[in-house]
C-alpha cells in the first residue's frame, strides 16, 4: 500500500511538496540547535519545559482519541465505527510519531535518546513514556495495517490481531496517564502538583481528539471521497459532549479546591493563568478564549439541531480542538 501513497492528483503533489519543505526546514533547524544548542528555543535553567513538550502533551492527546472509536467497534460492537476506526488508528500512529520525534529533539543532544533504553531508569516518567509511546506506536502500526487490508479484502482480520487490538484500548489510557504524571510528579510546580491531572488530560483529549477526526473526515470526503456516513460522526459528536463536560467539570474541581482552601501556592497559579499577577497577564486573553471556545462548542453540541448541521457542527469542532 505504501506505493500508493506517492500516487495522486496534482494538487496532492502538491500537498506532498509542500510537507516534504516544511520538514526539511524542521530537519535544518534541529542540525543547527545541534551546534548552537538548544539556547535557540529560549529554554534555560529556569525554564526547562516549552513548546517541545506542550506538543508533546498535545499529540499524545491527538493520538489517544483513537480508542474512542476503537472501543466501541471492538467492545460493544457498533460497526458504525467500521472506516472512523481505521482512520483513528493511522492518525494515532501519525500523531505518536511526531510525539517522539518532539521528545527527541527536546532532549538536546540525539545521543541522548538511547541513554533512555542503554541505561533504564524506573524511577523516570520519561523512561515509562518513551516504553508506552513506542508501544502504541508498533501497536497501531501492526493493527491499522492489518484492519485496512483485510477491509480491502472483504474479510475479517486475522485471529492474533484481536489481542492486540484489545490491549491497544488500556495502552491508550496509559500513554496519557503516564504524560500526566511527567508533570503532577513535580512537587515544586503547585499547579501541576494534583491528582485530576491524568483525568484532566484524558477528558481534554477524548474531547479534542474526536473532534479532530470529525474535521479531518469532513476534508477526506471533501477531497478523497472517503465517507464514513453520518451516524458514526454524529456518535462521535455525542463522545465530544461527555468528554468536555467532564472536562469542565475537573477544571471547576481544580478551581474550587484552590480558591476554598486558600492554599496561595495553588491560588496564584490559576490567578496568574485567568486574571494575571503582579503585572503579568499575557496568558490571561488566551485561556479565556480557550474557556469561551469550550463553552459555545460545547452549547453547539449539545443541542441537536445544531448538532446535525455539519457546517455548525465543523464550527464546533473546530473551537474544542482549538
Amino acid at each position: 500500500m505504501l506505493e500508493l501513497a506517492l500516487k495522486g492528483s496534482k494538487g496532492y503533489c502538491y500537498w506532498l511538496l509542500g510537507l516534504a519543505l516544511v520538514i526539511g526546514a524542521g530537519v535544518s533547524t534541529f542540525i543547527y540547535q545541534c551546534k548552537f544548542g538548544l539556547g535557540i528555543t529560549g529554554l534555560s535553567r529556569d525554564i526547562s519545559w516549552g513548546f517541545y513538550v506542550a506538543q508533546l502533551t498535545f499529540l499524545v492527546g491527538v493520538a489517544a482519541s483513537a480508542v474512542m472509536v476503537v472501543l466501541p467497534y471492538y467492545l460493544h460492537n457498533y460497526k458504525e465505527f467500521g472506516k472512523l476506526t481505521i482512520l483513528g488508528e493511522f492518525t494515532a500512529v501519525a500523531a505518536v510519531s511526531m510525539c517522539g520525534l518532539f521528545l527527541f529533539v527536546d532532549i538536546g543532544q540525539p545521543m541522548r535518546a538511547f541513554n533512555v533504553f542503554l541505561y533504564p531508569s524506573p524511577q523516570s516518567m520519561v523512561f515509562w513514556d518513551s516504553i508506552v509511546l513506542i508501544g502504541y506506536l508498533f501497536i497501531n502500526i501492526i493493527v491499522g495495517w492489518n484492519v485496512i487490508e483485510a477491509e480491502r479484502n472483504n474479510v475479517k482480520p486475522q485471529f492474533w490481531v484481536y489481542p492486540l487490538i484489545y490491549l491497544s484500548i488500556p495502552w491508550a489510557f496509559a500513554i496519557h496517564t503516564v504524560t500526566a504524571f511527567l508533570y503532577s510528579g513535580l512537587a515544586a510546580r503547585g499547579f501541576w502538583l494534583t491528582a485530576v491531572m491524568a483525568p484532566r488530560f484524558l477528558a481534554s483529549a477524548f474531547a479534542a481528539g474526536p473532534a479532530f477526526l470529525i474535521l479531518l473526515c469532513f476534508v477526506i470526503r471533501k477531497f478523497a471521497g472517503f465517507d464514513p456516513g453520518k451516524a458514526p460522526i454524529q456518535s462521535l459528536a455525542k463522545i465530544i459532549v461527555y468528554a468536555l463536560i467532564a472536562n469542565l467539570f475537573f477544571l471547576g474541581c481544580e478551581v474550587f479546591v484552590a480558591f476554598y482552601s486558600k492554599i496561595p501556592e495553588h491560588m496564584d497559579h490559576l490567578t496568574y493563568l485567568y486574571f494575571g499577577l503582579a503585572g503579568h497577564s499575557t496568558l490571561v486573553p488566551w485561556m479565556w478564549t480557550a474557556l469561551g471556545l469550550m463553552l459555545f462548542g460545547l452549547i453547539i453540541l449539545i443541542i441537536p439541531i445544531t448538532r446535525r448541521n455539519e457546517t455548525v457542527l465543523s464550527i464546533a469542532c473546530l473551537m474544542v480542538f482549538t
